[in-house]
């Protein structure tokens, strides 16, 4: 007769080792987890220098297959250990957990999609779990709502440089000609882009005296060009940060007491970021901790 007692601690066990971090075994699985996703994208790279392929071939495949298997039984496991598997199927890391495991397996049928495991590099994401860098996430979600917050001026901004890019491409299309290179106003446009974001390709360039002349002016109104998004967005990202600070400021003269997050994974639900001694899962309220 089976055990459902053994079999839950065994799946619980399970879990605690590959959805967490704070355990001995939870931050050894995740290190050899990224080794080994820092390796496959090794091998793909290596396999697209024609000479190294030519001579280790099948080294090359057989150690992806290897890792493709092995990721194949981890993405298994991480199903099985869960409460709820079409939840962790369809969330951000499932999908990327899955993407990188089918290509090998595509490539089968298809070939030269193997080249896709390179998809493997954004399961490095789950180093922040591993160093335990979440609390930098705030910066980053600070950074991204100054961002959101000067779409409206971006947006104005890059209108008028779409609109003096038109004008000056233009004027050079008159100024400079077909026998120089601007054989239409796209391609005058074109230059003018390239220019004004001080790329300078080199591969039109004016040669009549005033077309160098607004050529210049171009690439000195092109520095100032550059440095406006970039006040803008950190306009809003000390304003944003100024408002964080208040707030922080407002909760610690409430509560002096410093609340430590670990990486705990909810076998229910699978949210993370629980306080530590929690005994219950702050979404659904699942018993995540009996000690």
């Amino acid at each position: 007769m089976n055990n459902p007692k053994k079999k839950s601690d065994w799946r619980e066990k399970l879990h605690e080792i590959i959805y967490e971090a704070d355990t001995p075994e939870g931050k050894l699985f995740d290190i050899i987890l990224l080794i080994a996703i820092l390796a496959s994208i090794l091998l793909v790279m290596l396999e697209s220098i024609k000479s190294f392929d030519a001579k280790y071939h099948q080294a090359l495949n057989i150690s992806e297959w290897i890792i493709t298997i092995l990721f194949t039984i981890e993405y298994i496991f991480r199903i099985i250990t869960v409460k709820k598997p079409i939840k962790y199927i369809t969330s951000f890391y499932g999908i990327i957990d899955l993407l990188s495991t089918l290509p090998k397996y595509i490539s089968i049928i298809f070939a030269g999609t193997h080249a896709l495991v390179a998809l493997r590099a954004l399961r490095l994401l789950r180093i922040f779990r591993v160093l335990k860098l979440a609390r930098f996430l705030g910066a980053s979600n600070q950074l991204t709502m100054a961002i959101k917050a000067s779409r409206a001026k971006i947006s104005v901004f890059l209108y008028a440089v779409l609109i003096l890019s038109i004008i000056f491409g233009t004027i050079m299309y008159l100024v400079e000609g077909e026998e120089n290179g601007f054989t239409n106003i796209p391609k005058s446009v074109y230059w003018c882009i390239v220019t004004l974001t001080t790329v300078g390709f080199g591969d039109i360039a004016p040669t009549t005296p005033l077309g160098q002349f607004i050529a210049a002016v171009i690439m000195i109104l092109g520095y100032g060009i550059i440095a406006v998004p970039t006040g803008i967005v950190s306009a809003e990202y000390a304003k944003s940060q100024s408002d964080s600070h208040k707030k922080d400021s407002n909760l610690e003269s409430k509560k002096h007491t410093k609340i430590d997050i670990n990486s705990q994974s909810c076998p229910n639900c699978s949210v993370e970021g629980h306080k530590d001694q929690a005994k219950y899962c702050y979404k659904c309220g699942y018993l995540i901790n009996d000690a």
